[in-house]
């Protein structure tokens, strides 16, 4: 969705759609940006919820000099972007989302930061609003590792599990400054080499994730032989506040792209509206996700194609081609949104399949082009 208007530097907008997009492109870009009108039409709770207010308190600890403005019924903010900070940090997330809502923000502005980032987050460490710490550290840290080249002190480690609703999880993330970010071409995805996984059981039988893993691995061994899942058994303090399982698996190819698919198990607040969740069936189900997410293809998991389209965009002022699979709604707007921060449109072309053996199968897949702006992180001194 456009801009409404735009007062000199100023975006206005309006509703509570793509609001985590908004607020990490005006810092990136140092315009400020005004959202009004949101959520206010629901008359039992206008304006923003707990974890939006999460996300705003998070960006003022990452930052130095921002100004936030909120009107007292919370529908509308007025977010003025200060200068990227970083260094150690401990926040504790909003239970209404997982941690990994917090954490995409923290990957897009880490780079950028003038101290490099040693953030703690505690919540949920899996859920299903939002990609979990498992999902991020294959898919999302890859996307990273390839524009910076250099990944030294970068790092991603769940050091307790949470499921949702209580959470009591704790994430460590570490990501270093860099002055600029490389410009890339990689237009090849490669074949599907191995598959990993990661079963986890918080205060639940340890023959839950046994059976997860078997019903996985049922599907996975008629696609490829090297299918390896882990178990992650949690008890006591490490298990965070409520029972649950999940599974997240990871497929990596021999041009080192990762595609991520995940199921949770369902929470005590939906256990009496839906089937309880049987170790079999979400086996199946994310070993099913996890092939269509092959079949759809391209060098980045659909969930953060975004994250390319952002790094691409602050590349040097070269040339950046990045193939992906069919673009996701979330992505298309994020492209909208990079137009309006940044004034940068993407060449968006369906590649020649050609009739050999070399073309990759599956969906058709999308060429995206553009040229960087030359972003620089003025914090980042040179020696």
């Amino acid at each position: 969705m456009p801009p409404i208007s735009q007062e000199g530097n100023c975006l206005i907008y309006r509703g509570s759609n793509f609001f985590k997009q908004r607020l990490i492109l005006s810092v990136l870009s140092g315009k400020p940006v005004k959202i009004t009108q949101i959520r206010s039409d629901d008359e039992a709770n206008p304006g923003l919820r707990e974890y939006e207010i999460g996300l705003i308190r998070l960006l003022d600890k990452l930052t130095n000099g921002t100004k936030i403005e909120l009107n007292p019924a919370g529908t509308s903010v007025m977010f003025v972007p200060g200068l990227l900070h970083g260094g150690q940090l401990h926040h504790d997330c909003s239970c209404q989302r997982s941690i990994g809502y917090y954490l995409d923000v923290l990957i897009a502005l880490g780079p950028f930061c003038k101290v490099p980032l040693n953030v703690t987050l505690r919540g949920i460490t899996n859920s299903k609003d939002s990609p979990s710490v498992d999902h991020i550290k294959g898919a999302a840290i890859s996307v990273l590792k390839r524009f910076l080249v250099v990944d030294e002190g970068l790092e991603l480690k769940v050091v307790k599990r949470g499921v949702a609703p209580l959470g009591g999880g704790e994430v460590l993330f570490k990501c270093p400054v860099r002055k600029t970010l490389r410009s890339i071409q990689f237009t090849q995805q490669g074949m599907v080499k191995r598959i990993r996984g990661t079963v986890y059981a918080c205060k639940v039988s340890p023959a839950m994730a046994n059976r997860t893993v078997e019903a996985a691995k049922g599907v996975m061994l008629k696609f490829l032989p090297d299918v390896y899942i882990y178990t992650d058994q949690n008890r006591g303090k490490m298990s965070g506040n409520s029972p649950g399982f999940g599974i997240c698996l990871h497929a990596e190819t021999t041009d080192n792209v990762v595609f991520a698919a995940e199921v949770n198990s369902h929470t005590k607040d939906e256990a009496g509206e839906r089937d309880p969740s049987v170790p079999e069936d979400m086996g199946k189900e994310a070993a099913l996700r996890l092939l269509d997410e092959i079949y759809r293809g391209g060098c980045v998991d659909s969930a953060y194609q975004w994250l390319v389209a952002l790094f691409m965009t602050l590349g040097q002022k070269n040339v950046s081609k990045f193939m992906t699979g069919p673009l996701s709604s979330y992505t298309v707007h994020f492209l909208q949104h990079l137009r309006d921060f940044f004034s940068i449109t993407f060449k968006l072309e369906n590649p020649e399949t050609e009739d050999d053996d070399d073309s990759v199968a599956g969906a058709q897949k999308v060429l995206m082009t553009c040229v960087g702006i030359g972003y620089t992180n003025i914090s980042k001194r040179v020696i």
